[in-house]
């Protein structure tokens, strides 16, 4: 080996120059465009998180609109004779539940918007329609549980209002 090589390749400082200087580390703009890509995706993945919960918010609440149908039909399956004969068929809304007195269909009824409609949204927009039809020839109903209710808060472009409808047989 010459001395220029082994002076390069030992490091140690002679009087001879290298003719290619080699750069060591990175420059300050490649650590900026560097810090600028990664700052730039963690700003997606926030946007995608956000959206994610929000979508899921709206999944949550149609659930619980499920929910609700499913509840006060179980109300009226225990209350039977009074669901046929039409005793339920109303409309509740979330801001003006009805009152408890009276019959065990109003208690059911009342109950039911406060505790399964209002937390959909207390607003005129949250109602739950009720209607049953007695079955001929048997002591049956077929009913329709219908809960509407403003989705608003997923964000999403579009209609804001929900519909749930759950149609089963007493």
């Amino acid at each position: 080996m010459t001395q220029y090589m082994q002076s390069v390749r030992f490091g140690r400082r002679t009087g001879l120059r290298p003719m290619v200087t080699r750069q060591s580390g990175a420059g300050l703009i490649e650590v900026l465009v560097a810090v600028l890509v990664l700052s730039v995706g963690f700003i997606g993945i926030a946007a995608l998180q956000s959206r994610s919960l929000s979508i899921n918010n709206g999944a949550m609440v149609r659930s619980m609109a499920t929910v609700a149908t499913y509840s006060i039909l179980d109300a009226m399956r225990a209350d039977l004779p009074n669901a046929v004969g039409g005793s339920y068929n109303t409309t509740v809304t979330a801001n003006a539940c009805p009152s408890a007195s009276g019959s065990l269909a109003n208690a059911q009824l009342s109950q039911w918007c406060n505790t399964e409609l209002s937390p959909l949204g207390v607003s005129a927009s949250t109602t739950g329609t009720i209607l049953c039809s007695a079955a001929t020839g048997t002591p049956t109903a077929y009913c329709k549980i219908t809960v509407q209710f403003s989705d608003s808060r997923t964000g999403l472009s579009g209609s804001a209002a929900q519909t749930v409808v759950t149609q089963a047989m007493l």
